[in-house]
């Protein structure tokens, strides 16, 4: 997910408890890293802070049940502004720890890399 600008975010984000794979996907025009992702674990117990400027959509899955994210956002939420890429799109090459998934039905439309419009 991400916002267009707008309103587009800076996020920092951290587990409280439990973990995450959390992932992020550089979607700036004319950056030499234009569609390349990041994957790393965060969790209550590596305590590590994650920051994700404006140009990167983000996504995370949960590694454990009742775990607890916190985010802290440089934007308010605005859901016309919305956007995202599809989780699954085999060109971003991520490799998610889970097989087993639960998916929103929104993020099951997403569009795929090639098919994505920047606005960064």
């Amino acid at each position: 997910h991400l916002q267009e600008p707008p309103y587009g975010q800076d996020k920092l984000l951290r587990v409280v408890k439990g973990s995450i794979y959390d992932v992020v996907v550089d979607v700036r025009k004319d950056s030499e890293t234009y569609g390349q992702s990041l994957g790393i674990e965060l969790s209550g117990e590596n305590k590590l802070l994650f920051f994700i400027p404006q140009g990167f959509a983000h996504g995370f899955c949960c590694l454990e049940d009742n775990t607890i994210v916190q985010y802290k956002c440089s934007n308010y939420y605005n859901k016309e502004s919305e956007m995202g890429l599809l989780w699954s799109d085999p060109d971003l090459n991520i490799t998610w720890p889970l097989s087993d998934t639960i998916v929103s039905p929104k993020d099951q439309v997403h569009p795929k890399l090639s098919d994505f419009k920047s606005p960064f």
